[in-house]
């Protein structure tokens, strides 16, 4: 990773890994620049095989999640399946 320091405000700035902010269930998400659905799920340590995701009020089919390319400032509901009776 490449960093560089900035000398006026004393805070180091990473270049290739731009970052942009998503909404899941109404928090505030930093992610990296074009990540996935899946590199989401990832980063927050869900299990993928139970839950659903909607992406601006959109349901985002399972097999999709590698490949949907999130935007700053999308929207996404995230929902746990939970078994039982």
């Amino acid at each position: 990773m490449l960093a560089i320091w900035l000398k006026r405000s004393s805070k180091s700035a990473t270049i290739g890994t731009m970052k942009m902010e998503v909404n899941v269930n109404g928090d505030r998400v930093e992610v990296p620049e074009n990540a996935t659905i899946e590199q989401l799920l990832g980063q927050l340590d869900l299990n993928t095989r139970a839950i659903a995701v909607e992406v601006n009020e959109q349901l985002q089919p399972r097999d999709t999640h590698g490949t949907f390319v999130l935007n700053q400032d999308d929207r996404l509901e995230i929902v746990t399946l939970v078994g039982g009776g």
